[in-house]
């Protein structure tokens, strides 16, 4: 197993139980309590989780602004709010479009809901949503890339080239923080980079922003929703949101 997916479980079951102990954890993972502790100053290292006597807690309740959170544990998290938004984006879809999917747990909640289309065709940077898209066998091009071990989505010149040889009718992505006056932002300067190429590439464009989302602001700026065709939530978004998309 590669210390990534270890990683991935540690934060996994320290998620469905915080007040597992570093014995308890080495048993469940079949791993000596040596592994476990290096993998916990780890993950701490990171700012992913708080060290604590005979165990650990996950740094997400604590909410630094700025901090990436592994792909394992935001596919959990607001799993329902995403499902919902998925739904309603597939809403926009239609039989043999070319669709555009970037990397985040958010795109990836939209493809169950991509079977009941005929002739599709997917783009993504995205290698679970790739995967996931290739079982279902719905036509997939993957960017390929730099592959960011927290998300499993591909970043850098490689995917940037690949997505500028494609053109697509629509795009769906994410990014962490939507604040008041529109504008969005991230954690990562790749993923922000790679979504702006992605935006250049398609006709239409959509924000997938769940309501825990709204109202923040992350390191990276990744411009304003005045040039999207529109945002979809989880929640009815506030009118000072709505009232910027212009398209």
């Amino acid at each position: 197993m590669l210390i990534n997916e270890r990683h991935n479980l540690i934060i996994f079951e320290l998620q469905k139980n915080p007040a597992i102990t570093v014995r308890e954890m080495a048993k469940k993972l079949n791993f000596s309590e040596p592994t476990i502790r290096r993998d916990y100053t780890e993950l701490a290292r990171r700012g992913i989780i708080t060290k604590c006597y005979g165990g650990a807690i996950l740094n997400r309740i604590a909410g630094a602004a700025d901090r990436e959170i592994p792909f394992i544990l935001r596919e959990n998290e607001r799993s329902k709010p995403k499902e919902k938004m998925g739904m309603m984006a597939s809403k926009y879809i239609k039989d043999g479009m070319v669709i555009m999917l970037d990397g985040s747990t958010s795109a990836y909640h939209l493809v169950p809901y991509l079977s009941k289309f005929k002739d599709i065709i997917v783009i993504t940077s995205g290698a679970k949503t790739a995967v996931a898209l290739a079982e279902m066998h719905i036509p997939v091009f993957c960017t390929g890339g730099k592959m960011r071990t927290n998300s499993f989505s591909y970043v850098g010149k490689e995917a940037e080239d690949a997505v500028r040889k494609y053109n697509a009718d629509i795009m769906f992505f994410s990014c962490h923080g939507l604040s008041e006056d529109g504008q969005m932002s991230d954690p990562s300067v790749d993923e922000c980079h790679l979504r702006q190429v992605m935006m250049q590439k398609a006709r239409a464009k959509y924000l997938l922003c769940d309501s825990s989302k709204l109202n923040k602001t992350y390191f990276y700026d990744m411009g304003s929703i005045q040039y999207l065709n529109g945002v979809i939530s989880d929640q009815p978004l506030p009118a000072e949101i709505t009232s910027l998309i212009v398209l």
